[in-house]
């Protein structure tokens, strides 16, 4: 089975206004060698996107089911940005990233993916635990991570950055 093959067996998560797919290995290669595609929103692939895509061939598990997503906007079928688990869990815990491209910021749009990969995150019986990293220089990204439930847990790894944790399931 190939990583295209692999990406097409992992369902699709949906929420209300989008569908969270799998990127395919050559989705990946396009970003990579900077092209675009027709069906992705203008501004996308964004820096972050560019930072991924690359990393998504050597790091296969991320097209598995609880890997690296597409944020696609459902009414337009729009590739609008991307959000992933960084897999495998470390001692229980999945850091989440997330980037929406600028032309469609300041529609809930991010906070509506990260509670559907969060939820689904959880899922995994390996996970206990689901965190991001943020600048609080960032406000866009801190409403992002609030709205979805995620509350400050202290310093982040990296220098100025703070750690968020989600609210862990109930029931």
């Amino acid at each position: 089975m190939t990583a295209s093959d692999s990406a097409a067996a992992v369902p699709d998560l949906r929420t209300e206004r989008l569908m969270l797919r799998v990127w395919t290995a050559a989705e990946a290669a396009v970003v990579t060698e900077g092209g675009r595609l027709d069906d992705w929103a203008e501004g996308f692939p964004d820096e972050g996107d560019k930072v991924i895509a690359p990393l998504i061939a050597a790091e296969p598990e991320w097209l598995g089911p609880f890997g690296h997503r597409l944020i696609v906007e459902r009414e337009s079928g729009l590739v609008v940005g991307s959000l992933g688990l960084f897999w495998p869990p470390s001692d229980g815990a999945v850091e989440l990233g997330y980037g929406v491209a600028p032309s469609r910021r300041g529609r809930g749009y991010a906070s509506e993916a990260v509670l559907a990969l969060t939820a689904h995150a959880f899922t995994a019986p390996e996970v206990r635990a689901v965190f991001a990293h943020v600048e609080p220089s960032n406000p866009a990204s801190v409403r992002v991570l609030e709205k979805a439930g995620f509350t400050p847990a202290g310093p982040g790894a990296e220098e100025g950055t703070v750690r968020y944790d989600a609210p862990p399931p109930q029931g």
